[in-house]
C-alpha cells in the first residue's frame, strides 16, 4: 500500500447521488427471480434451524440491489415481522463506513492517514508512541480491546469521539505501533474523533453527507421499523433492554438496512464512493514492522477491511459483527461487482460470512467441477464421517416446487460438532438445493452456526465446517 493516497486519485471518483436518486431494494417476498426465490428459502431454514429471533439480506449486482430477503420477527413480542425496511444494529461491520470515510478524506488531501493522531489532535499530545489512522485501521496501533471495566459502558452516553476517547486515554498500548495486530474497536472510535476533528462535524453526519449512506447511530431497539434486540442462549429469545452505544459508534454503533448495507458496498465497488485506485489500496494487507501482513485466521488486514478468498479461489472483502442484540455481515467480491448482506438480532455461535457468501450463491456462477446429482428421495438414512470419525443415521427428501430438501437428524458425533449452539430449537439439520431443478450437486446445510456448502463428488456429498471435512453419503 502507498504511503499516502494521493489526492490526485480524485480524479477518477465519481458524484455521490442524493438521497432520491438511489435505487429503491426490492420488497421482501415478492417474486423473484429463481435465485432470489433460492435465496429466500436458504434464509427461511436458517432462521428455523437457529433459533434466531429475526434476519435480512441483501445481494447488489448489476448496478442495483436486486434481492432483498426477510425472515423472522422484528418485533418477536407484538408479532411484527423483518420487512425490507426493518433496521438493525450493524456491530463492527460500523468498522469499514468509518475506513472508507478516511480513505475519502485521505482521497481529497484533507486527512493523512500516516500522520501521527497526536499531531492531528492536538489533546492528546504526550499520550501513547506515534500512532497512526492507517495502523489504527488494521488494529496494528498497539491499543488494547475492550475489558472488564468497559461493561456498563452501555449505560452512559458520550456527546462525540472526543469524550469517548477521554474514557480509555490513560490505558498504556499493548504493544509497540505497528508491530502488532491486536484487535481493538477502541482503535475505531479514536478514528472516529480525528474525522470529527478534521471535517469539523459529527460522525455520522458526515458519513451520511459526504458518502450519501443510508447509515444512522444505533437507535438501541428503538423506533417503529427497528429491529429489537434479543439473546437465544439457554432457549427462548429474550428481549433485551436498549444499550448506548455512542462509546464506540465509529467501530460498532450503527445501524442499517440489510439493503443500505449491501448498496454500500456496491457503491464502493462501483467507484461511487472512493476511486478504483483508492479502493484497490484499501484491500493491500498492512505490513507489519517484521514484515508480516496484519491479520489472523484465514484473512488478513487493509484499511479497515478484511481480505481473503472464497471457498472457489475468488477474492473477497469482508467484516463481521458482533455485539448484544446483533450479528452482521457484508462480503465483497471486487472482481465480480457482487455485495451481500446479512444482519441480524441476536449474538448467536454462528459462521456468518460463510452464511452470507451461501446466500450468494444463486446469483454468483455455478464453480467449475460441481457434479449434477438426483434428489435422493428413496434416501432412509446416511453414513460418512466428520474428520476421522465415522457417522450414520436418519434422513428425509423430498422435492417440493423443483427443489430438493432434506431434514436429517444428527447422531452423537454430529451433533456434538454444533455442542456450542447458541440455541437449537428443533436439534435437526436440513439439507436446501440451491436451484429448483430437482438438482442436489449443489446445497445448503443449515446448521444453528449457519449455513454450509454442501456438494456432490465421486464418493458423494462433502462439506467443510470450520476445519473440519464432513462426508455423506444416502441410501436405504
Amino acid at each position: 500500500m502507498s504511503a499516502r493516497i494521493r489526492p490526485a486519485l480524485l480524479a477518477l471518483a465519481l458524484g455521490l447521488p442524493s438521497a432520491s436518486t438511489l435505487t429503491a431494494a426490492p420488497a421482501c417476498g415478492a417474486a423473484g427471480t429463481p435465485a432470489a426465490q433460492s435465496a429466500d428459502r436458504l434464509l427461511q431454514a436458517l432462521i428455523k434451524v437457529s433459533g434466531v429471533p429475526g434476519m435480512g439480506a441483501a445481494l447488489w449486482q448489476d448496478g442495483r440491489v436486486v434481492w432483498t430477503g426477510c425472515a423472522g420477527w422484528r418485533d418477536r413480542e407484538a408479532q411484527q415481522p423483518v420487512q425490507a425496511d426493518t433496521v438493525f444494529r450493524l456491530a463492527s461491520v460500523s468498522k469499514v463506513y468509518t475506513a472508507t470515510l478516511a480513505a475519502r478524506q485521505a482521497e481529497q488531501g484533507r486527512l493523512d492517514l500516516d500522520a501521527p493522531v497526536q499531531t492531528l489532535l492536538p489533546w492528546l499530545a504526550g499520550r501513547w508512541a506515534p500512532l497512526s489512522v492507517r495502523q489504527l485501521a488494521a488494529h496494528a496501533s498497539g491499543l488494547g480491546h475492550y475489558t472488564a471495566a468497559d461493561q456498563a459502558l452501555g449505560q452512559r452516553h458520550f456527546a462525540d469521539g472526543r469524550a469517548a476517547v477521554r474514557w480509555f486515554i490513560e490505558r498504556p498500548l499493548l504493544a509497540a505501533p505497528g508491530t502488532r495486530y491486536t484487535y481493538s474497536s477502541w482503535g475505531y472510535t479514536l478514528i472516529g474523533a480525528v474525522l470529527e476533528a478534521q471535517g469539523a462535524a459529527p460522525f455520522v453526519e458526515q458519513l451520511q453527507r459526504e458518502l450519501g449512506v443510508a447509515v444512522q447511530a444505533d437507535p438501541a431497539g428503538v423506533g417503529e421499523s427497528v429491529s429489537r434486540l434479543y439473546a437465544i442462549d439457554g432457549g427462548a429469545p429474550t428481549r433485551l433492554p436498549g444499550n448506548d452505544m455512542s462509546y464506540t459508534m465509529p467501530g460498532g454503533g450503527l445501524a442499517a438496512t440489510p439493503a443500505a448495507v449491501a448498496k454500500f458496498g456496491g457503491r464502493l465497488l462501483a467507484g461511487a464512493l472512493v476511486s478504483p485506485a483508492t479502493w484497490a489500496a484499501m484491500r493491500e494487507p498492512y505490513r507489519l514492522a517484521d514484515g508480516t501482513p496484519a491479520g489472523e485466521r484465514d484473512y488478513q488486514v487493509g484499511l479497515g477491511w478484511r481480505v481473503g478468498q472464497d471457498l472457489d479461489g475468488a477474492a473477497i472483502a469482508h467484516h463481521a459483527g458482533i455485539t448484544a442484540g446483533a450479528r452482521s455481515a457484508v462480503v465483497l467480491w471486487p472482481e465480480q461487482a457482487t455485495a451481500v448482506s446479512l444482519l441480524s438480532n441476536a449474538i448467536w455461535v454462528s459462521s456468518i460470512e460463510r452464511s452470507a457468501m451461501l446466500l450468494a450463491a444463486p446469483f454468483r456462477p455455478t464453480p467449475a467441477g460441481v457434479s449434477a446429482r438426483a434428489c435422493p428421495q428413496t434416501a432412509q438414512t446416511y453414513a460418512g464421517r466428520l474428520g476421522d470419525t465415522p457417522i450414520s443415521s436418519r434422513v428425509h427428501f423430498r422435492l417440493e416446487a423443483g427443489r430438493c430438501l432434506g431434514v436429517l437428524d444428527p447422531d452423537p458425533t454430529l451433533a456434538g460438532a454444533f455442542a456450542k449452539a447458541t440455541a437449537w430449537p428443533g436439534r435437526q439439520l436440513e439439507i436446501v438445493g440451491l436451484h429448483a431443478d430437482g438438482d442436489l450437486g449443489r446445497a445448503a446445510l443449515v446448521t444453528p452456526y449457519g449455513l454450509y456448502e454442501l456438494r456432490a463428488d465421486a464418493q458423494g456429498w462433502q462439506a467443510r465446517l470450520a476445519s473440519t471435512e464432513l462426508r455423506l453419503t444416502f441410501g436405504r
